[in-house]
């Protein structure tokens, strides 16, 4: 084993003391935030648990092609609708025709939206407000949802709110008190603190770098301490003075 200073050796401890020190919160959030991860229900924390497990679809008839209720339409994506017990269809993902009357469809309707809601959710689920929403901050829990877009709040402690499309009236999310505690959670451990789901944020970069220098400084530490790897190296460390 080399001469190991020790001066070398102090420089060492202080340096592993105070990265220590730095990271020691981050790594600290790493460990809450995986066990939380590890230890919770992720179909709870989406809310299936408010949501009925069995939908009940209507069969609608007496429908009308498309082709005939908007001949002139290019159509390439097409899908049937039930909107608070009326048969729709959502056209090119922009457009809601009514497919009996043909009737275009601006947008769904506080009212269609409650019922929507209803059909979604567990019935016990006591409604206590509504309200439409066009845009969103980076860290609403809505996010990268499409808008405009209906939160329907419910009664209870787990603050439970549903979100449903104004454009085409598809049930988007359930959020609830969990959930934000595992989505402020899930920000610390990919410390992206914008969009929450970048892993490759310098930041994160720049702490993943540190914390391997922190742990190999600790190695580096118990090496040039340890008698017992001295005694396998054939000699002991000499400090010098």
């Amino acid at each position: 084993m080399p001469f190991v200073r020790r001066k070398t050796a102090s420089s060492i401890r202080k340096a592993h003391r105070y990265l220590g020190i730095f990271l020691g919160i981050q790594f600290l959030m790493w460990t809450i935030s995986g066990m939380y991860f590890s230890w919770t229900d992720i179909d709870e924390i989406h809310g299936d648990h408010f949501r009925k497990t069995r939908l009940q679809n209507p069969a609608f008839s007496g429908l009308t092609g498309i082709s005939e209720l908007a001949p002139s339409l290019n159509i390439n994506s097409l899908q049937l609708k039930d909107i608070a017990g009326e048969p729709y269809y959502w056209v090119n993902n922009e457009k809601l025709i009514h497919a009996r009357s043909g009737a275009q469809k601006q947008e769904v309707s506080e009212e269609e939206a409650v019922e929507i809601a209803r059909k979604h959710m567990l019935d016990r689920m006591k409604i206590t407000g509504i309200e439409k929403i066009t845009k969103t901050g980076a860290h609403h829990e809505y996010r990268a949802g499409p808008l405009p877009a209906y939160v329907i709040s419910y009664a209870g402690q787990d603050e439970v709110k549903a979100y449903i499309s104004a454009a085409d009236g598809s049930f988007k999310s359930v959020r609830h008190k969990d959930w934000r505690w595992f989505d402020f959670l899930w920000m610390t451990h990919t410390m992206d603190y914008d969009t929450r789901d970048n892993f490759n944020t310098n930041v994160l970069r720049a702490f993943s770098l540190l914390g391997l220098i922190t742990v190999l400084s600790g190695f580096l530490l118990w090496f040039i301490s340890s008698t017992s790897m001295m005694k396998l190296f054939g000699k002991k460390t000499k400090v010098r003075k």
